[in-house]
């Protein structure tokens, strides 16, 4: 299983792009965002989804960790195949895409080619509840593809300093779950205030729930009538 890949842009092609690493030439279908940020002759990561069937073995790139899960779950709904869901990703973006499931608009899912209004509303219905625990990746999901500089190896904590780290740990993971339930919602169009209200009061009713969760409830409390 190939899930990252760095190397040089040998070419960029319609469809896809000829990466060179350890002297192998890999062939990564790509959408056409990610494709119009590739530069022949530079130094490109991208994370990857391997696809193989019968008669096919290919590999798609993305240039970060959410956009890879997001093509996965469009391609979990029946009759969107990866192309497809690469035509939704190139012609939206991954928030774009999040923010319209999430919120129900069957049109701008429609408006990607090769997407029939029956299978954007399906799209939609089959993706609603499941689109929270993609936007719950928060930022970090959201970071281009980078080769990380070596790091030294730390010495393990003293005991003490364990204890006493222990004790904020609950609480910072409260903290980080709305902080990241709050950017989603902001992400998607909503007024810092309200999404910060409808985070607070989920957060009271469920506290130790997980972003994806509080996301929901969010949602629920931010729908007309709701």
């Amino acid at each position: 299983m190939i899930g990252k890949l760095t190397g040089r842009v040998d070419y960029v092609a319609e469809d896809h792009a000829l990466i060179e690493a350890g002297g192998v030439g890999y062939v990564v279908q790509c959408s056409r965002r990610t494709l119009a940020g590739l530069k022949q002759g530079a130094v490109a990561a991208l994370y990857t989804e391997f696809l193989v069937r019968q008669d096919l073995m290919q590999l798609y790139g993305f240039p970060t960790l959410a956009e890879r899960e997001w093509h996965r779950l469009l391609t979990s709904v029946q009759g969107v195949g990866a192309k497809v869901a690469l035509a939704v990703l190139g012609g939206l973006g991954p928030e774009a895409v999040g923010r319209a499931i999430a919120l129900g608009d069957v049109g701008a899912i429609r408006a990607a080619p090769g997407v029939g209004p029956k299978l954007a509303q399906r799209i939609v219905n089959e993706l609603k509840e499941k689109a929270p625990a993609v936007m719950a990746l928060g930022a970090a999901a959201a970071r281009p593809a980078m080769v990380a500089a070596p790091q030294a190896v730390e010495a393990p904590p003293a005991p003490e300093a364990e204890a006493a780290a222990a004790a904020p740990a609950a609480g910072e993971s409260r903290a980080g779950a709305q902080a990241d339930a709050l950017s989603a919602l902001v992400n998607l169009g909503y007024a810092y205030g309200e999404a910060a209200a409808a985070v607070a009061t989920a957060a009271a009713q469920a506290p130790d729930a997980a972003p994806e969760a509080l996301i929901r409830a969010a949602l629920r409390a931010l729908a007309p009538g709701g």
